[in-house]
């Protein structure tokens, strides 16, 4: 059986080893144990090695990494209630680092002058560290670092206004987030580090309050040093304009000059969109009544759009949040064993995530495009092919003869009718 474990997140200087915080489960593992964690990780730099990471006897595992040889990060998964992948616990480390650089900034990091000062300024990350702990919502752009999406039924209409908009604004950079999924965005902000777009849209979901504000921000990979201006507009209750800007213009000329002439025409169509809710696909991509869940990655542009169906479910299915869960741990199966997980570099080009891949794939002398599993609760396929990746949830009744060609018609069916 598929099952998600818990894990503990622990921030150290990387020179003196001086705790700095620590995240995720409630009970904190006691001082001995971290000085010990960084103990031997220090004992092997001294001796030429590098420890990355490890298992212990009862099952849990243990992932380090150092980042600009100023702060380590350790990630500690429990023993209980299941294993968590490497990939899993890597890409946690580096969504807490990308948090950090964004809220903070890189030289904020990099040269630490007062450690006690660093430690109060990292709280201001917490909201955002701990809501990629919990899994980034409804989404799964923490764990595949490609762009949540939500397909609208009209999103011509919607560029244009973005489009218009951010031009007025004096900026190059927009997008629109529906529930805090990207429906539609300028070509400008689409060339962002995929990473960086995936952090911009989990930290509108910590605003509350205002309807709108301004918010700096440091892009881990564009701006790690020069701080921008975040323009975040609440036009509707879970629809958010987000504008990257730089001193001009200010909050208040934006929301009381630009907001309202370009956005009110296209009231009734935002509400179409929140209509949608956690399906993210249109009315017209009609799915097969046992798809269960999907998530469905375009390759190329490194954006992603992921559903469970809703609802009352029949006796002896599992319910929403577990088929979440599920299409999860199998993003991790296939991508660890199989397909592999795709890096973007700075210049967004592809490269293979080689390092993050099981020795279970090496004795291949090709590469795989399909792979299925069957669990006592349900059955899962994988599809891949140079453009997408699809990983399809079924329930266990389903024969396994039926599973590629389900997977099939599904892909054709959402790519067909929304170009997805």
């Amino acid at each position: 059986m598929l099952q998600a474990g818990s894990v503990q997140l622990l921030c150290l200087t990387a020179s003196s080893g001086v705790p700095l915080f620590s995240r995720g489960v409630s009970r904190q593992l006691p001082f001995s144990v971290i000085g010990s964690l960084n103990g031997v990780h220090m004992f092997g730099g001294g001796q030429g090695a590098t420890l990355s990471c490890c298992e212990t006897d009862s099952g849990g595992r243990v992932v380090w990494k150092v980042f600009q040889e100023s702060v380590m990060l350790i990630a500690v998964s429990g023993e209980q209630g299941g294993a968590v992948d490497d990939l899993q616990l890597r890409r946690q480390l580096e969504n807490t680092w990308n948090c950090m650089v964004l809220v903070l900034g890189q030289d904020e990091l990099v040269t630490v002058r007062n450690v006690e000062r660093l430690k109060r300024d990292l709280r201001s990350c917490y909201r955002l560290i701990d809501l990629f702990l919990e899994g980034a919502g409804d989404g799964m752009g923490d764990l595949t670092h490609c762009a949540d999406c939500l397909l609208a039924p009209q999103p011509s209409p919607l560029q244009e206004a973005l489009d218009a908009f951010t031009h007025a604004a004096q900026s190059e950079f927009g997008c629109l987030l529906v529930h805090g999924k990207v429906v539609v965005a300028t070509e400008k902000w689409w060339r962002l580090a995929p990473q960086e777009v995936v952090l911009l849209s989990a930290l509108v979901r910590t605003f509350s309050g205002s309807a709108s504000c301004d918010h700096p921000v440091f892009l881990p990979q564009g701006s790690p040093t020069v701080p921008l201006r975040l323009l975040r507009f609440q036009l509707l209750p879970g629809a958010d304009l987000c504008v990257l800007c730089g001193p001009a213009p200010s909050l208040q000329t934006a929301e009381s000059e630009l907001v309202a002439r370009f956005w009110c025409p296209l009231v009734e169509t935002l509400r179409g969109c929140l209509t949608l809710g956690g399906r993210c696909l249109p009315g017209s991509v009609a799915l097969h009544g046992d798809v269960l869940g999907l998530l469905l990655i375009n390759r190329e542009s490194s954006r992603a759009v992921s559903t469970v169906r809703s609802g009352d479910m029949p006796p002896g299915r599992p319910r929403p949040a577990r088929c979440r869960e599920l299409l999860r741990l199998f993003y991790v199966f296939a991508a660890t064993r199989y397909f592999g997980p795709e890096e973007v570099g700075a210049l967004g080009e592809r490269r293979r995530g080689d390092p993050l891949k099981e020795d279970f794939s090496l004795g291949f002398s090709h590469q795989p495009v399909q792979c299925y599993l069957v669990t006592e609760e349900c059955k899962l396929f994988g599809l891949q092919t140079p453009q997408h990746q699809l990983y399809l949830l079924m329930p266990i009744s389903v024969p396994t003869f039926a599973l590629r060609s389900l997977a099939t018609r599904t892909l054709s069916a959402i790519t067909s009718s929304t170009g997805f």
